[in-house]
């Protein structure tokens, strides 16, 4: 068979299962290989167990053509530190051992996130647009170094190509601070801000994934449902009502509350909330590709996944939590949380 030989790094599980599933039953791809620290379920692929910061990984990739590199970890509970240095030190590697072993492709996954949401944005952003985006939310920093080693990685291994996707809000068995988002019981608006909505059904990825695989488009690609939601389109769709907050007040509590570990999310989440940083797919578009999903109905499927979830300022609640507090007394009690925080460091302040 005719084709490009695949290896794909976090095949066993998310993203990585989906692609790798994908790609097997392409007629255009001659061959997959599943890496992993765990074996998948895909039989047809070819599998090495290992973590991909382990240099040996250079011979395992020997004979590839194109390698996926989506052995990422986004945990909103994993330790920030240990997450940095697995994901910098991971992606580092895989740049390294691909180029040894003479692969001639790489194709990475970050995010929109990398080009920061800010009240200025344009309407849809074009891949060329400046990452402006901040280590202030979760994983962002990441990922934004990931983008400085796709960038470095051609000039340092003369004939590597290094293709960067970059997904909207992700959907599909993700769990992230933005799908957390629609766990609320409001969906809280900070005062003054406009946000505007696009998400990214995990199978849009993927068979954009596989147009980078079979490079039928190259460079930084963005990739999202087309269009985009209004905040009160959402409202009106998820049939959540809003909690809106001035924004010194919803900052201000989600930095605190963050800091003493009330809650997962850095204050810096919020700003995704806030401001729009939608995307227009332009190169994938010209490519030929289309969204299968609209923005409505990866909401909808959404909203599905995450019913029954309570999730209050980014922390997910148990079910006897949310019973027993009520959603909205659960918010009072998280920001009257922060306020006690406040109170007793003016009052040491005076001792």
């Amino acid at each position: 068979m005719r084709g490009p030989v695949v290896a794909v790094t976090g095949a066993a599980s998310g993203i990585g299962a989906l692609l790798t599933e994908r790609l097997v039953a392409s007629d255009e791809v001659k061959q997959v290989i599943a890496i992993d620290e765990r074996r998948g379920d895909c039989a047809a692929a070819q599998w090495h167990i290992l973590d991909v910061r382990d240099p040996a990984i250079a011979e395992k990739l020997r004979g590839a053509d194109v390698v996926v590199h989506l052995a990422l970890d986004l945990d909103l509970e994993t330790d920030s530190a240990a997450r940095t240095a697995y994901n910098v030190r991971g992606t580092q590697t895989v740049l390294t051992a691909a180029a040894a072993a003479g692969v001639h492709r790489v194709v990475l996954c970050t995010s929109a996130m990398v080009y920061g949401a800010l009240d200025d944005n344009e309407l849809p952003l074009s891949e060329d647009a400046e990452l402006r985006a901040t280590a202030e939310a979760t994983g962002v920093g990441d990922l934004l170094e990931i983008e400085r080693l796709a960038r470095r990685a051609p000039r340092a291994h003369p004939g590597l190509n290094v293709t960067v996707v970059r997904p909207a809000v992700l959907v599909g068995g993700t769990d992230t601070a933005l799908t957390r988002y629609f766990e609320s019981p409001r969906l809280l608006v900070v005062a003054g801000s406009r946000p505007a909505w696009q998400f990214c059904h995990v199978e849009d990825l993927c068979s954009a994934l596989e147009y980078a695989v079979l490079e039928k488009v190259e460079g930084e690609l963005a990739v999202g449902c087309d269009g985009w939601l209004e905040q009160e389109e959402v409202e009106e769709l998820s049939g959540i009502r809003r909690m809106e907050l001035p924004s010194a007040v919803a900052l201000g509590a989600a930095a605190r509350l963050h800091r003493i570990g009330l809650t997962p999310s850095p204050a810096g989440d919020l700003a995704y909330t806030m401001y729009p940083w939608v995307v227009s797919g332009s190169r994938l578009h010209d490519a030929g590709w289309r969204p299968q999903w609209t923005n409505e109905e990866v909401l909808a499927e959404l909203l599905g996944e995450v019913s029954g979830r309570h999730t209050v300022a980014g922390r997910r609640l148990g079910r006897k939590d949310a019973t027993a507090a009520g959603a909205a007394g659960a918010t009072v009690a998280l920001l009257g949380a922060a306020a006690v925080v406040r109170r007793a460091r003016k009052a040491r302040r005076r001792i």
